[in-house]
């Protein structure tokens, strides 16, 4: 039977006595959605497991789809998996097999998909509400073989790999879908005067348990007065709010929360009011700071033309921000003294380490080679840059010369040394205290809030490294956003940072 859905006809599978007369296996229909003057097809083959899907129309993307589709509606969570294959040479090379769920069959529906392209490309799309434009996260791997999309919740999280290997996230994207939604197979010629066949194998659309409900904080701004060791708290609020570092005159932190980066004024009479700093249409994530003289903003953050995190410069009041590192992920994290350099952690072929690149502009210059590196942050002096590291077997402070770590790392020179696990060094503008975030022993990373974190002051290490003194100053509920940047003021006495709290 034919039926027609705002300008779409789907075939529906007709019941013979109770058994399906066109059998499409997991799914319940098939049909053409868009403008595709060729007739797609689609077929299943009961003893290999396989389905044959042919389809034609111009392109998934833009604000309308033209395809083949192969579908079934449900609801709630579930991963839809399969190894895909295109048939033949292929007239186009971003001719498309997806494994996609979108809310209707309407050309222009919101939509989320995992695209193989025929020339090996491979992204999560997505069209986040009807009409939108397609937007989309490109994968690091070419050509993969097994595909898989899954949704929790409002998240759709797009993965791609190997058959029998672990399959790497591309990207994860927040979509709001009512249920039902439809989930199946597409493909696209990209010419919509030719067809194109992909063969899905191995195909598996598996229903989820409900995604339990996300932990949600209370965040409280706090202010350290070194001299009194007394704590103010500037700001709270009932969400997530990150990495304070204050403004070169005194008179703000800037804070991250939502994706965005405001002003909190810390000297204001009642409740504080945050302003937004408009760096553009990024999401910006907990590793922010200005240039020493105050006139420049260094920031990480995602966009539309790449999901993951980059190292973003601009005016200090946020405007004309131009990108300084095209590879991705990359976060900064420290200004050198005479703002010439900005000092970043990257993820290069699948290892962490770090790196600088000229504030004027240009490649970025690989600074270290060894271990999971991160949190690099210049000696006010500009002699040193201070990093963590895992390349002792747990995480401590670790230095190197501006230039780098030299060959296999042989200028890296330990800081600290005990059974805690020391991240993000921050020294104090006047260069006599360095500021340590540390967890208890044993935790792996710092992407998780936890009980027990720890702010510790040490004596800036001289020339000739010594054993330093350690004065716990504050343990609390903290994690991932506590202090991710350097948050001391800019004469010396205060520091900021975030304390959680779990909201039962």
């Amino acid at each position: 039977m034919r039926v027609q859905i705002a300008g779409t006809t789907f075939v529906l599978a007709l019941m013979v006595g109770g058994a399906a007369a066109q059998s499409l296996g997991t799914f319940d229909s098939h049909g053409d959605l868009g403008i595709t003057p060729k007739t797609g097809t689609a077929a299943f083959d009961g003893a290999s497991g396989e389905y044959r899907v042919t389809g034609g129309g111009a392109n998934i993307w833009g604000t309308e789809d033209a395809m083949q589709f192969v579908s079934k509606r449900v609801s709630g969570d579930f991963t839809l998996t399969a190894d895909v294959r295109f048939v033949g040479t292929g007239a186009v090379a971003h001719r498309k097999a997806v494994l996609m769920l979108r809310q209707d069959l309407t050309p222009g529906s919101a939509y989320a998909d995992v695209a193989l392209h025929g020339d090996g490309l491979t992204a999560l799309q997505f069209r986040p509400t009807a009409g939108a434009v397609t937007q989309e996260t490109r994968s690091t791997i070419t050509a993969p073989t097994r595909l898989r999309i899954e949704r929790r919740g409002g998240q759709l999280t797009a993965f791609a790999g190997k058959p029998g290997e672990e399959l790497a996230p591309i990207g994860t994207q927040p979509i709001a879908l009512t249920d039902p939604v439809y989930a199946g197979l597409g493909v696209c010629s990209h010419d919509a005067n030719v067809l194109e066949t992909a063969v899905f194998s191995n195909v598996r659309l598996e229903q989820r348990p409900a995604a339990a409900p996300a932990q949600r904080y209370r965040s409280k701004v706090t202010v350290f007065d070194l001299k009194t060791r007394a704590t103010r708290v500037v700001y709270q609020a009932e969400q997530v709010v990150e990495a304070p570092n204050w403004s070169r005159d005194g008179s703000f932190l800037m804070i991250n929360t939502g994706g965005m980066l405001y002003k909190l004024p810390v000297n204001a009479t009642g409740e504080p009011k945050l302003e937004k700093i408009p760096v553009g249409d990024y999401r910006c994530n907990n590793d922010h700071d200005f240039s020493r003289d105050g006139k420049m903003l260094a920031f990480s953050a995602s966009s539309a033309a790449s999901r993951q995190s980059q190292v973003w410069l601009a005016n200090a009041d946020g405007t004309g921000a131009k990108l300084m590192t095209p590879a991705s992920p990359s976060y900064f994290h420290g200004w050198s003294p005479d703002g010439k350099w900005l000092a970043f952690v990257g993820q290069r072929e699948g290892k962490f380490t770090l790196f600088r690149v000229p504030a004027s502009g240009g490649a970025e210059e690989r600074l270290t080679s060894k271990g999971y590196d991160d949190g690099p942050e210049y000696s006010p002096d500009g002699k040193w840059i201070y990093f963590n590291s895992d390349r002792s077997g747990n995480w401590d402070i670790w230095r190197m010369p501006v230039d780098g770590a030299g060959a296999d790392d042989a200028k890296a020179e330990q800081v600290t040394k005990d059974e805690l696990e020391d991240w993000f060094p921050h020294f104090s503008p006047n260069g006599k205290w360095m500021l340590v975030f540390s967890f208890p022993k044993g935790t792996k990373t710092h992407n998780e809030k936890m009980e027990g974190v720890k702010l510790r002051l040490v004596p800036a290490p001289g020339k000739t490294l010594k054993t330093p003194k350690v004065d716990v100053l504050a343990t609390f509920f903290g994690g991932q956003g506590t202090i991710n940047v350097n948050s001391w003021s800019p004469d010396s006495t205060k520091f900021a940072y975030v304390v959680f709290e779990p909201i039962r």
